[in-house]
């Protein structure tokens, strides 16, 4: 029996759950067993109470409030537990179209991928500002960079994942977990793709984008500890080689000149040279050391991944 549970993580959202919850199906064609879960992350309304006077099946409470990412990892840990072959993650805004649920998990079901994106038109949101609409694409150009995979939209949180991969997952960032789960499967070779989906009529705005700059912000942080994680050799690299080469022109200036010119030192010249050089340098063994470090971090994402599949699949035989 194949099951589907569709997860939202919820923070106050008494006003919108109950909508979006009406438009999620029961019925999906290829999966016997469709329920739904809600992740309470410290809601203060009756965010629960609506969800399960509309029929939800699970409801995963946090005491306070700890964040999109923390919720989305719970969720995932709860669909495992419940016995899910499929996990779709959606918001509790009604932003996604629920009827695009059989395209999103379509991919998973013919077996040529194992997580799945569903792109949104960023174009056509009226809602979105140029600005977001030009930072939305210049983070999933940077992530695809990152990860080594061609998704159209990594901020979109509309997203399904089989059971395999869902195990495999990891979020070390606080505040979101969009960028960091696209870059984890680019590195651990599973197979993810995105489907074109469509988005609802704006119901509130954005929890997580609570202003431009403030969100130019996190964003910089989240891609630049991404990289620093997942690609370290290639950030310290690139880092190191901008004082390296500046360090080595000026050491051949410095060379000319005293070639001209032997009677003059030209101390700090050459004093500045040596210490860019040596800059240069510590970035890039700081890039070779946490590149090695990574390499006991895939042992133990693998350890992690035996238990896991230990525990959740002694749940699901239960």
């Amino acid at each position: 029996m194949t099951k589907l549970i569709i997860q939202i993580p919820c923070f106050n959202e008494a006003t919108t759950i109950g909508l979006t919850l009406s438009e999620l199906p029961r019925q999906i064609p290829g999966i016997d067993c469709v329920e739904w879960l809600i992740i309470n992350d410290g809601s203060v309304d009756n965010t629960v109470e609506v969800a399960k006077a509309c029929g939800v099946d699970y409801v995963v409470n946090f005491d306070h409030n700890q964040g999109l990412a923390k919720a989305f990892m719970a969720g995932i840990e709860a669909s495992l537990k419940a016995g899910a072959d499929i996990i779709v993650n959606t918001d509790a805004d009604n932003q996604y179209c629920a009827q695009d649920i059989p395209k999103l998990i379509e991919p998973i079901l013919l077996g040529y991928a194992e997580v799945v994106i569903g792109a949104r038109p960023i174009q056509n949101i009226q809602h979105f500002s140029p600005t977001k609409k030009f930072l939305q694409k210049l983070g999933s150009r940077v992530v695809r960079l990152a990860s080594s995979t061609k998704i159209a939209d990594a901020p979109s949180g509309f997203r399904a994942f089989s059971r395999q991969a869902a195990m495999q997952l990891n979020v070390f960032n606080e505040y979101t977990y969009t960028l960091e789960t696209i870059i984890q499967a680019g590195q651990k070779g599973i197979a993810i793709t995105s489907v074109p989906i469509r988005t609802n009529s704006y119901l509130r705005p954005s929890r997580l984008v609570k202003s431009i700059p403030s969100y130019i912000q996190r964003s910089i942080f989240t891609i630049f500890r991404i990289f620093m994680t997942y690609r370290p050799l290639r950030l310290f690299t690139f880092l190191g080689s901008f004082p390296l080469s500046l360090g080595l022109i000026l050491c051949i200036r410095w060379l000319v000149l005293f070639v001209g010119e032997p009677t003059r030192a030209r101390a700090p010249s050459l004093i500045l040279a040596a210490i860019l050089i040596l800059i240069g340098f510590q970035l890039w063994m700081f890039g070779l050391i946490a590149d090695l470090m990574a390499v006991n971090r895939k042992m133990l994402e693998d350890i992690q991944l035996r238990l896991r599949r230990m525990e959740y699949d002694h749940h699901k035989d239960n």
